[in-house]
């Protein structure tokens, strides 16, 4: 039975001290980017995503992946992702992850989500995008989808994600409690969680809603998404 919240929020980084011969360029791509001028962004990052800048190999994957300045292409995408999570780019490799979870771009494959997921997770400088993958590997774990269905290891990442303040792994969480999940049921416990997903504005935690629901957990996936700021 899927009863956990997809894995997918968008959720971005720069990484710094990149080595490569024009950095401005990098800059003045993402000034362009950040004004809605996505076709002066891409003659910037295109060059330097092909001369190996990680950073601008995941933007140019984010381009072809939301169609920004460019026909949406989720093969494209992948290619840039991958690119720049073979560097260890972090934002690379968890949307590297979510392709490969849901089959975008790439043939569904839940273990290769999960190899990517974990090594996103084990990126400790770059936590919210640590976070998303430590709740990823929970959501992998509570569903069986690329490793055995497994409740406590399941809970031991969703603990790891909503320690760091992830919302979706707290309400996470307090699923599992409410329904006895790789936990003894703990209808005080899954309070505590559904209330510290609230204060962050989880609308389910809210509503204090236990049950496992895949369409709602679908449409709180698209909510949220819709919603990222890019």
């Amino acid at each position: 039975m899927r009863s956990h919240l997809p894995a997918f929020v968008a959720v971005f980084v720069v990484v710094l001290g990149l080595s490569v011969p024009v950095q401005a360029d990098y800059g003045a791509g993402r000034t362009a980017f950040n004004h809605g001028d996505y076709a002066a962004a891409l003659r910037e990052w295109r060059p330097l995503a092909e001369q190996g800048h990680a950073t601008a190999q995941f933007w140019l994957g984010y381009m072809y992946n939301f169609g920004r300045g460019v026909a949406k292409d989720d093969a494209e995408a992948v290619k840039w992702y991958r690119k720049a999570a073979e560097q260890g780019e972090a934002q690379a490799q968890f949307n590297l992850s979510v392709m490969y979870e849901y089959g975008r771009g790439v043939a569904k494959d839940d273990a290769e989500a999960v190899r990517w997921y974990r090594k996103v997770a084990a990126q400790e400088q770059y936590q919210y995008q640590q976070a998303h993958a430590q709740y990823g590997l929970g959501v992998m774990y509570a569903n069986g989808q690329g490793v055995a269905k497994d409740y406590a290891q399941a809970i031991r990442w969703y603990r790891k994600a909503a320690a760091q303040g992830l919302a979706l792994a707290q309400y996470g969480l307090g699923v599992m409690y409410a329904n006895g999940l790789g936990v003894a049921k703990d209808y005080a416990q899954a309070v505590r969680w559904y209330r510290k997903a609230a204060d962050q504005g989880n609308t389910k935690a809210t509503s204090g809603d236990s049950a496992v629901n895949s369409s709602n957990a679908k449409s709180y996936f698209l909510s949220a998404l819709m919603s990222s700021q890019f």
